[in-house]
């Protein structure tokens, strides 16, 4: 079963029910990918998602991954991509699949500049980053577009539009 807890550390919209939309993002993703049969594992498969802001994304960034300077979103995954197709098999009682941390100021920022709502944006970085921890990257062209693609399809179930689309 997939379970997805949001903590969030700095204020985000309150009229949000971020649990239920980082679910929903999460379990969107998921049914796309080989890797569906997760949300419905005899496990608790867990995702956390920390809603934060850029300092503590930027902090994240720099130490985790060398780059001094906030993100949008950063994935840290806690299960090795050569062990992601037997864990619906396991016996384990639960399995934390990993982390996904969204910072508030460049969300909006980057929201506002798309011209869309911040959880339209939000949702997206969530699917984004659910991709991340069951084994997509972005690292070349190929990838980049299977990953692009996946995202729009669990968007696009979700009602969200294309995020890659071209804006007039």
């Amino acid at each position: 079963m997939l379970s997805v807890e949001t903590h969030a550390a700095t204020p985000w919209p309150d009229a949000i029910e971020w649990e239920v939309r980082a679910g929903e993002a999460a379990a969107a993703a998921l049914a796309l990918t080989p890797y569906a049969s997760l949300a419905n594992a005899a496990p608790l498969v867990e995702i956390a998602v920390r809603l934060t802001n850029d300092a503590e994304v930027h902090a994240l960034n720099r130490d985790f991954r060398g780059k001094d300077k906030p993100t949008n979103v950063l994935s840290f995954p806690q299960v090795q991509d050569d062990l992601l197709e037997g864990l619906a098999n396991s016996d384990d009682g639960e399995i934390l699949l990993g982390d996904i941390v969204l910072a508030r100021e460049t969300c909006a920022r980057e929201a506002e500049e798309k011209g869309i709502p911040l959880v339209d944006h939000a949702t997206h970085l969530i699917v984004h980053g659910t991709l991340h921890l069951v084994g997509y990257d972005h690292m070349d062209d190929a990838s980049a577009a299977a990953m692009e693609a996946l995202e729009v399809k669990a968007l696009a179930s979700l009602g969200i539009a294309n995020p890659y689309a071209e804006q007039d």
